[in-house]
């Protein structure tokens, strides 16, 4: 099986004088579903940016899609990007931007025909049950349904990865069933590989996954 991502020797810091994940190993490969767990400080998002290229490797080698993302380049790392959907804690919406049109972001910036954007538009919000709220704006809508719309934007345009941290830590039950339905489906329907971050992973689950724990820097898979 092809790997998505692959770490070798890794090393992330904010400061020459602390290390936050320290000369770590470890691949995840294409499909798969993976939890990423550990304490409040432990490295979690640091290393879910450094996945994105929000944060560059300090050690090592670390390769997303076929991108190596020590020392790589702006158009290499927007081009990984175009193919990657994330999920933010704080949702990340465009405030001036109606529902609709922030869930049309990835596909804009990708260059989609107008018809077919709106189709898969039109789709996602059906999925993410916010249909009734198209043309609204983030800020009228609850924190759970923000969420739902940023879920739905991370989906749009098919990525081969979705990273998402933390994406149901401050949301309501129905919400929060309503996100992991849709990583779920993405993994199981397109093939799509999805990793969380999290401090709890949920029991009900119904695809297999793969738990990564981060702890005083090394990342150890939980058997």
């Amino acid at each position: 099986m092809d790997k998505v991502i692959i770490a070798k020797n890794l090393s992330l810091a904010y400061s020459k004088e602390e290390t936050i994940i320290n000369k770590v190993n470890f691949s995840v490969d294409s499909g798969s579903f993976v939890f990423i767990t550990g304490a409040s400080g432990s490295g979690k998002s640091t290393l879910l940016k450094s996945l994105y290229g929000a944060l560059k490797p300090v050690e090592g080698s670390l390769v997303v899609g076929g991108v190596e993302l020590s020392g790589v380049s702006n158009k290499k790392l927007n081009f990984l990007r175009r193919h990657l959907g994330i999920v933010f804690q704080d949702y990340k919406l465009i405030k001036e931007w109606t529902i609709e049109k922030n869930i049309m972001l990835p596909l804009i910036i990708n260059g989609y025909e107008k018809t077919v954007t709106q189709n898969q538009v039109d789709s996602l919000l059906k999925h993410v049950k916010l249909k009734h709220q198209a043309g609204k704006y983030p800020l009228e809508l609850s924190g759970g349904e923000q969420q739902r719309v940023a879920m739905a934007r991370a989906l749009a345009h098919n990525p081969i990865l979705i990273l998402a941290d933390e994406p149901t830590g401050n949301l309501d039950e129905y919400s929060s069933q309503v996100i992991w339905n849709l990583l779920e489906g993405a993994n199981e329907q397109l093939g799509t590989t999805v990793i969380v971050v999290t401090h709890h992973i949920p029991e009900t689950m119904s695809v297999d996954y793969k738990h990564y724990h981060i702890e005083f820097g090394d990342i150890s898979e939980i058997l």
